[in-house]
């Protein structure tokens, strides 16, 4: 692991960032190399967890920068959680090809297993998969033992491939925007509604991007996050 100092100013990306964070390479069970960032919580915070973040679709222009994750990343360490973003599979430096969300679980998986080195769900809480669009329906089907939790984030859902977490115990939260062109709220309300303990909350006035309810948005998961772990 190194600390470098990055600057991210790109059109496509639409952000800004200069900020000192651990760089680090992520190896899956398949054997692939996954290029990530690591932010942890402050010295004068409570840990109360840790948070995966999971980028858009990467044949779209998604990745680890984009500025919905760039916000969460940002944010979430300030409210105790281990943050860690993450290129999927054949995006920037990350090794492989994209695999239609099947192969991109094990990227998730091994982002879990990082950031287990960091929390126990005895005294610092555990991690928290939090997904925006494809990374959001990706995360979804990760369930294994040591996640607490899901986040999902304008995420295209189908009744045709249905999620693993829908029938888990553990908690979901999904953020839809009211006009989504993929997967409008009445859509979610309907794929969702014989899922477990799933709460759906509508993100008003913006499509699938968000565009200038970002912050917004970012506030909502970080709530949900704090409320959970605390309540």
């Amino acid at each position: 692991m190194s600390v470098t100092w990055e600057r991210f100013a790109t059109v496509v990306h639409g952000t800004v960032e200069s900020v000192a964070r651990d760089t680090v390479t992520l190896t899956t069970i398949d054997g692939l190399r996954i290029a990530a960032d690591v932010e942890t919580v402050p010295a004068d915070v409570p840990v109360l967890g840790a948070v995966t973040l999971a980028h858009p679709h990467p044949l779209y222009g998604g990745d680890r920068f984009n500025p919905v994750i760039a916000t969460l990343m940002e944010r979430l360490p300030r409210l105790g959680f281990h943050t860690l973003r993450f290129d999927f599979r054949g995006v920037n430096e990350s090794e492989g090809v994209h695999d239609d969300g099947d192969g991109e679980r094990l990227d998730v998986a091994a982002s879990i297993d990082w950031l287990s080195t960091l929390v126990d769900d005895v005294t610092h809480g555990g991690v928290w998969v939090v997904g925006y669009s494809f990374g959001a329906v990706v995360g979804l089907s990760v369930v294994e033992p040591r996640v607490e939790g899901w986040v999902a984030i304008a995420p295209p859902l189908s009744s045709e491939r249905r999620v693993l977490s829908s029938v888990d115990p553990r908690p979901t939260l999904i953020a839809v925007p009211q006009h989504d062109q993929f997967c409008p709220p009445a859509r979610v309300d309907e794929i969702t509604s014989d899922w477990t303990n799933t709460e759906v909350v509508e993100v008003t006035t913006v499509d699938h991007f968000l565009a200038g309810r970002i912050d917004d948005t970012a506030r909502l998961v970080g709530d949900w996050l704090v409320t959970r772990v605390s309540g």
